[in-house]
């Protein structure tokens, strides 16, 4: 979303004063917080890696201690949010902040949790949620030197605004909202058809690549499979948990494991800040999230009263907006505080916004939802499938697919989104007309009514942000027919879709060493659309001598991205290049010259020569520590580089980060194997964990997370009470 613009008037010095004195107030008394240690009954364990191990008396309790470990490795990220989740950012942050202060403000979210916060969400989850920042304002209280008390105290709202607002992000809904603000509208206006638009019957020949969720421009993509005991050479029940993120910052994966004595018991990552673990694995149970991408957006434009710019029609009457001014507090030249006020609009579709070229009104998924936390919790609690289809049954997330595993054999897929069930008289890809009542829907899907697949007589799942209905076998498969127009799935396939799916096709039942090479695949499938842009190069002419040479190194590669490979950095270059082209195949010889030349140039300026071994240019970089690494962008093993600074190298910056891989044998014994792309020590560059396993993760060694309690035991390296930390032993 574009910056607010802040017009700056005339000021008094006194005034100036005022607003300097009031911003450095605060509220946090950081002794009235000294006694919580006291107050609960947990212990954080830390094994030879670092990762925390916490284990409290009840939930509550290990709510505290969880809390406080992430606030020793994650303080500066988890205090930086805390502005954006509260709608002041533009404090700390300027008028950049601001833009994001009014998106949280215009879309009501604190007005939510005033009215739902009590209402909506279980006592005992309340009481978790608070625990948990109880643990967060200890550790600030006894740590006054690293924390910014105009950020404090956290309450257990802010944590669950944290929740809403995430959930927004990863479904792409500021993608909708940022079209808004560009110069013309963006889409026509759809008209009624006489009849029902019909549904597709079958996904299209070529499905191009769907747009990519992103956050702060870097890729979010997933990769999540099983296999049941039946397709499997040993029996055993396997999973393989493997969202990809930023390898870095806020929505970076964190690893923890959360007990109590009252059983909750559950291992695996998570966003420094939440109370939960996002996807991991219990005794029983275990699941992975993959993002996907429906159409969860829709934009109405509404016809204003000529005589009154605070009314709307609907339904042949004028309505009135609900509207309201809110100010925003901006910090000007890092020290001058300003208020800047703004109007905030809302109609019966949703809220609204003035622009250039019209007044718009925004519906999506996940209004007025805050339950999020509350079922991320109760999946944590789950011992079984029951328990985890009744919490999953809870519906408050507004997307991510899920793959799921358990101890009884018991594999499922479901693609998970709050889908409106839309009129059928309408292109819902276009902007709606607002005049009408009738289009605001109200209903979504159930959770039963979503694509979904449990147990497949295929034997396995493979879910890589792909359509929901290409996620195993044909036979298996959700059907599209089966669903209406306008519940706007995605029909997309991703190479990692493509390539998971041809390898289980063509193994078979298969063994534990192949189930992870299928995780550790490094190439591209032939059957992914701009893989086809290779067909373009080959039979094109080219004049120069050096784009000869490139086509012939293209000609020759196997598609395969291993650090030894000489075609790899040519390829994913031109790969990555032909992914964002909207209309690829049909490229003339000139375009498809300018980009093999680009691509050409890049690798003789950095490496000179356009067929250097993949690992020279793709590397995998923490502090001192700068490693080759396999695989690429859409792969499997999933890496994506950016060139930081002067670098010649690509350093990798998103994809794979924590993963595992999780089974159970046929007597019901548990493996877990996993590894995090740097270390615990998220933070903290002297801390020995800060990269100490970051070459095994570029050579694919996973360890045992010690999530049993005598492998545990074995690798203790300190244990402590909240405030009571002591230095680990050298």
């Amino acid at each position: 979303m574009q910056v607010i613009g802040v017009r700056i008037l005339s000021v008094a010095l006194l005034g100036v004063c005022a607003l300097l004195s009031g911003c450095q107030s605060t509220t946090f008394q950081a002794a009235s917080y000294f006694e919580l240690g006291e107050q609960y009954d947990v212990v954080i364990r830390r094994d030879v890696r670092g990762v925390p191990h916490v284990l409290g008396a009840t939930d509550v309790d290990t709510a505290f201690g969880f809390a406080y470990a992430q606030a020793e490795d994650n303080w500066a990220l988890i205090e930086e949010a805390m502005p954006f989740y509260r709608g002041n950012n533009g404090v700390f942050a300027g008028p950049d902040g601001a833009a994001t202060d009014y998106l949280v403000k215009w879309l009501g979210i604190w007005d939510l949790l005033d009215d739902r916060y009590e209402k909506d969400l279980s006592a005992d989850v309340r009481a978790y949620v608070a625990a948990f920042a109880d643990g967060l304002n200890y550790y600030a209280a006894l740590h006054p030197a690293e924390v910014d008390a105009r950020k404090l105290p956290v309450t257990p709202q802010d944590v669950v605004a944290g929740f809403v607002l995430r959930h927004l992000m990863f479904y792409g809904f500021e993608g909708d909202v940022r079209d808004l603000y560009k110069a013309t509208r963006q889409h026509p206006v759809s008209e009624r058809s006489d009849a029902p638009r019909k549904p597709l019957q079958t996904l299209p020949g070529i499905a191009a690549a769907a747009d990519e969720v992103t956050w702060q421009g870097l890729p979010m993509g997933s990769n999540a499979f099983a296999v049941a005991p039946h397709f499997a050479t040993d029996g055993a029940t396997r999973l393989a948990i493997n969202s990809h993120q930023p390898t870095t910052g806020p929505v970076a994966w964190y690893e923890a494991h959360i007990q109590s004595r009252t059983g909750l018991n559950v291992m695996g990552g998570l966003f420094p800040g939440s109370p939960n673990i996002s996807v991991g694995f219990t005794e029983n149970t275990a699941w992975g999230a993959t993002v996907n991408n429906p159409d969860l957006v829709d934009i109405f434009v509404l016809e204003i009263n000529p005589d009154d710019p605070n009314q709307y029609r609907l339904d042949g009457e004028w309505r009135d907006f609900e509207r309201s001014e809110v100010d925003l507090k901006v910090t000007l030249w890092g020290f001058l505080p300003w208020s800047v006020s703004r109007e905030v609009l809302v109609s019966e579709h949703g809220p609204a916004l003035r622009t250039d070229h019209g007044v718009y009104a925004v519906r999506f998924a996940g209004m007025g939802e805050i339950r999020q936390v509350e079922q991320w919790f109760r999946m944590n609690q789950a011992s079984n499938f029951a328990e985890w289809r009744e919490a999953m049954a809870m519906h408050s997330f507004a997307s991510f697919n899920f793959a799921y595993a358990d101890r009884e054999g018991n594999i499922m897929f479901i693609h998970n989104a709050l889908t409106p069930k839309r009129d059928p008289h309408y292109d819902w890809e276009q902007y709606l007309p607002g005049d009408d009542s009738s289009l605001i829907w109200r209903e979504v899907l159930s959770f039963d009514e979503l694509p979904q697949v449990i147990n497949p007589a295929s034997g396995y799942l493979h879910s890589a942000n792909q359509t929901p209905f290409r996620v195993t076998a044909p036979e298996d498969d959700p059907k599209l027919a089966d669903f209406a127009y306008g519940h706007g799935f995605q029909l997309n396939m991703t190479n990692r879709a493509n390539r998971g799916l041809e390898l289980f096709a063509e193994l078979g039942p298969i063994s534990a060493a192949e189930f992870s090479a299928i995780k550790h695949d490094k190439y591209y499938s032939r059957s992914t659309d701009y893989v086809r842009y290779l067909d373009k190069i080959a039979e094109t002419e080219f004049a120069e001598a050096e784009l000869q040479a490139a086509q012939r190194v293209l000609r020759d590669w196997d598609l395969g991205t291993d650090v030894a490979n000489t075609s790899a950095a040519l390829g994913t270059c031109v790969l990555l290049a032909a992914e964002r082209r909207d209309d690829r195949l049909a490229d003339t010889s000139e375009e498809v010259t300018t980009l093999l030349a680009t691509c050409v140039s890049r690798l003789q300026t950095h490496h000179g020569r356009i067929d250097p071994p993949w690992g020279e240019v793709n590397r995998h970089v923490r502090g001192s520590v700068n490693l080759p690494v396999g695989g690429g962008p859409d792969i499997l093993r999933a890496i994506y580089g950016r060139v930081q600074g002067d670098d010649k190298f690509l350093t990798n910056v998103a994809g794979d980060g924590l993963y595992y891989i999780v089974e159970w044998s046929p007597d019901g014994t548990q493996s877990v194997g996993g590894i995090h792309q740097f270390g615990s020590a998220t933070l903290d560059a002297t801390s020995v964990h800060y990269a100490d396993q970051a070459e095994d993760y570029a050579q694919e060694k996973l360890h045992d997370p010690l999530f049993d309690e005598a492998a545990l035991q074995a690798n203790l390296k300190q244990s402590y009470r909240p405030g009571e930390e002591k230095p680990a032993a050298p």
